[in-house]
Formats: structure tokens, C-alpha cells, sequence
């Protein structure tokens, strides 16, 4: 999912509407690779504050080439921001429209 600029900043050389960040979702091996090369940057290291109550937990990285993507002028550097999402089976049932119910705590991922 491309992100756009809501709004033109001289400064940075941002126009409006112009792409500035892309979203994906990764599952599987190839997720587990790009976490592990990740927190190996981190040096397998996280502030309490990088973990939600529910399980969740994000962190960023400054620089694409600290993971070992090779460098392309063309885009320049950039960095990186993980949002990892713990759930387990069931947890539809929670934000479904119909016949939604409540999940509870011990099936939370904590």
C-alpha cells in the first residue's frame, strides 16, 4: 500500500500527493528473516516501551544498509519500521460484524 504526502514541505522537498512511504504485510519464512536480520541490528536488544500490553511489539531502524540491502543512488537511503502482530486463532470473533462476542484473557498473547 503506497502512502501519499498530505502536504507540500519545502524544506524536506516533499510535494502534495506525492509517494512517500509503502506499507506491506509479510508472513511466513520470509517474515521471520527480515525480523531476524532486524533485532540482529538492534543486537537482539528492545526498550519495555517498544511492547504493547496485548503482545504487539514495533521498533524502527535508521538505515536500510545496517540490514545488508545493497545501496541504490537512485533512491537514496531510507529507514525502516517494524510492527510485529502476535495473535492467535479465534480473534475474528472479536472485530467481526455479526455475532461478534468477546475474546478472553488467557487466549491474549501477553
Amino acid at each position: 500500500v503506497l502512502s501519499r504526502a498530505r502536504y507540500t514541505i519545502r524544506s524536506f522537498s516533499i510535494k502534495r500527493n506525492e509517494t512517500i512511504a509503502v506499507h506491506a504485510t509479510i508472513r511466513g519464512e520470509k517474515a521471520m528473516e527480515l525480523l531476524k536480520r532486524g533485532l540482529k541490528v538492534k543486537d537482539l536488544e528492545l526498550r519495555s516501551s517498544c511492547f504493547t500490553e496485548s503482545g504487539n511489539f514495533g521498533f524502527g531502524l535508521d538505515e536500510h544498509i545496517d540490514m545488508g540491502i545493497k545501496f541504490d543512488p537512485a533512491t537514496g537511503t531510507y529507514g525502516l519500521d517494524f510492527y510485529i502482530v502476535l495473535t492467535r486463532p479465534g480473534l475474528r470473533v472479536k472485530k467481526r460484524k455479526r455475532g461478534r462476542s468477546h475474546i478472553g484473557s488467557r487466549h491474549k498473547v501477553t
